[in-house]
């Protein structure tokens, strides 16, 4: 009875609050995250409206054949395609790249590759062999030791004396394929504006029907290219380059220390440094290169732990350095620090994943905490709304988007932690298996996989979450006056399903 009584107390006086002052964080956080989704998408509507686009607000020509300079007119183009193990894709990059409709004397095709393989690299000598037999200057270049993985390869691929007959740069992933105009639509950009340092396309992905899994990725991108990178081009000439389909000017990457690899994600490193160095970026949406999506769950996760960790990690390394920054305004240090960083790549995963999963759940077991409706339905509503806006043909999907999400916001929250307290896997670096989704016939025969079974393809963290949200749903069904066991079964589901590996192919 003592006990009982106790408990009663403890619970009143101790846990309830608490359980309402989180609620209150939440509540609070959900009102930053909505007002940004809101000002992002105002922006958007507004380059729609008045068709604001990169050619009306920076000057932009095609460029012209000059009897006299003949090629020489054309600025020199170094293209780096960086690999490693790339079985399935690396003729498609190549290939791609070296179709590029620039003058062959004005272009060179540099091919950093870190394969492990002795096939591989075999394989991708010979199609670099091949090219060069076509007349194109392309160099294969490999290292004996992946220090600094991808930004390192960059690095040591930007020390060979050709790379200094180079005005621009143009970065490609293995599995990214250009169109042959790329290179005549983006340079002009930078030759007629000398204070952009950045050329940014959008990526069209080729395998977005392969399973659901890749829908609802092409949702999130096609969000992320829509309202951050174009807001961000269009208000503040910042965003953070995507590493990969991109143009760089080589003088903004070298007065900014070019490639470093300090984090995982060099390519926001380095557009955070040259942007804090008064440069200028645009974003093209109108320019597309076919990429991949990861379409196995694993591949994905991984790709998202880090996504989220190295941002964090770099806000964690660059904050001091960007307060202390004398060259940009004030106004840009804010955006920065609040918006690119703290906002959209810490604070958004912690509260997806803790309110929609861990406190709304809760909620059953607590009568006296009320969360208000606009909490629940109308916030989320708005903010789906706008991301299902992006990717009108999966408007239908939106239901599943937000289920998966919460789902992934759990692993985005997990890298964030690892990423701002440098955990043991904060430089951790797995590169995104691809399997040539993009072609219809395989170019290259595909290795036999051992088929797992059901305790291999187990994920346990998403089993232990989503069997204690069906838990509190159950609760909730026999106990609750309201309708919020219906979210929690939906929810619990999306989780058991990834947890025994049935998602991605």
């Amino acid at each position: 009875m003592e006990t009982s009584m106790w408990l009663r107390q403890a619970r009143s006086l101790l846990i309830v609050p608490l359980f309402k002052c989180l609620v209150a964080i939440c509540l609070a956080i959900s009102l930053l995250v909505f007002v940004e989704s809101v000002y992002m998408n105002i922006v958007v509507i507004y380059v729609k409206l008045f068709k604001r686009k990169p050619e009306k607000i920076y000057k932009w020509e095609a460029m012209q054949e000059d009897i006299e300079l003949g090629d020489q007119n054309y600025p020199m183009v170094l293209v780096q395609i960086p690999m490693y193990n790339e079985r399935e894709v690396f003729q498609l990059s190549i290939g791609a790249a070296c179709r590029l409709t620039w003058p062959l004397d004005r272009v060179i095709i540099q091919v950093l590759d870190d394969s492990t393989d002795p096939t591989i690299m075999e394989m991708v000598s010979m199609e670099c062999a091949k090219w060069a037999s076509k007349g194109i200057n392309i160099k294969c270049e490999r290292r004996d030791n992946r220090n600094g993985y991808k930004a390192g390869a960059l690095k040591q691929g930007m020390r060979h004396s050709y790379v200094k007959q180079c005005n621009y740069i143009a970065i490609f992933d293995a599995d990214f394929q250009p169109e042959p105009d790329y290179l005549h639509r983006t340079i002009p950009f930078l030759i007629h504006n000398p204070e952009l340092a950045l050329v940014q396309a959008r990526w069209r992905f080729v395998n977005a029907n392969k399973c659901l899994m890749t829908r609802m990725q092409e949702m999130s991108l096609n969000y992320h290219f829509m309202a951050e990178q174009e807001s961000g081009s269009t208000r503040h000439a910042f965003f953070g380059f995507n590493g990969t389909a991109g143009v760089w000017r080589l003088a903004g990457m070298e007065e900014a220390g070019g490639w470093k690899d300090r984090t995982t994600v060099e390519d926001m490193d380095l557009a955070v440094r040259v942007g804090l160095h008064g440069w200028k970026f645009v974003f093209v949406n109108d320019i597309e290169v076919k990429s991949e999506l990861p379409s196995q769950f694993k591949a994905f996760r991984f790709q998202q732990h880090r996504w989220s960790c190295g941002p964090a990690n770099l806000f964690r390394k660059m904050t001091m350095e960007i307060i202390h920054n004398k060259r940009v305004m004030i106004w840009k240090k804010l955006y920065v620090i609040y918006s690119f960083f703290f906002l959209r790549k810490i604070l958004v995963h912690f509260f997806t994943f803790f309110f929609y999963c861990i406190v709304l759940p809760t909620s059953v077991f607590f009568y006296e905490v009320n969360i208000p409706t606009w909490s629940t339905i109308y916030v989320p509503f708005m903010i789906t709304l706008f991301t299902a806006i992006a990717t009108p043909r999966s408007f239908y999907l939106v239901i599943f988007w937000v289920l998966f999400e919460n789902v992934m916001a759990m692993h985005r929250t997990k890298g964030t932690f690892i990423g701002l307290l440098e955990g043991g896997r904060v430089n951790e670096w797995v590169v995104t298996e691809k399997l040539g989704d993009a072609l219809q016939t395989k170019l290259l025969p595909q290795l036999k996989k051992p088929r797992n079974g059901i305790l291999q393809r187990l994920n346990l963290k998403e089993m232990m979450v989503g069997i204690y949200i069906l838990c509190c749903a159950c609760y909730d069904f026999a106990f609750g006056s309201t309708l919020l066991y219906i979210y929690l079964f939906l929810q619990a589901l999306a989780f058991l399903i990834c947890g025994v590996g049935f998602v991605g192919t």
